[in-house]
């Protein structure tokens, strides 16, 4: 009766132990934070030169005048308590021209907005845009200013 009673017990528990680290596997994945199956991602980066009251991108463009502002909206989905965004737009030589950042909690899909401007213009050339989500780099976005 002991056997068979201690048998079932280490039974039950390997089976908890094998659910348990199946349910906090699944839920990791790179860029993410939150606990296991909730996360946020960046999904999508959007370019242009002037933003609607929700953050999306009016008129969206990849190639900018050296005078303009230049604005990004970057999507999230998904959940998290807290979030770290860091924009780094660098010029075709890798040069940083800028770098921020902005903390979010986003509760389902989001839009946060980042900007650059240089009143004297930028150079032209080919610049690129990385964000990063919690120290990870999440996505990329190039374009261009022209003379």
């Amino acid at each position: 009766m002991h056997t068979r009673l201690f048998g079932t017990s280490i039974l039950a528990l390997a089976l908890a132990a094998v659910l348990t680290a199946a349910c906090t596997k699944s839920g990791e994945n790179p860029g993410t934070t939150g606990t296991a199956g909730v996360g946020v991602r960046v999904s999508h980066i959007d370019l242009g030169r002037s933003l609607n009251a929700d953050k999306t991108i009016s008129d969206s463009s990849n190639s900018f005048k050296a005078t303009d502002t230049i604005y990004a909206s970057i999507a999230t989905a998904g959940s998290a308590a807290t979030a770290t965004l860091k924009a780094r737009w660098t010029y075709q030589d890798g040069q940083v021209v800028n770098e921020s950042t902005q903390t979010i909690a986003p509760t389902g899909d989001a839009r946060t907005e980042f900007h650059i401007s240089k009143p004297d213009g930028w150079p032209p050339g080919k610049y690129k845009l990385e964000v990063f989500l919690n120290g990870s780099s999440s996505a990329t976005k190039d374009f261009e200013v022209q003379g």
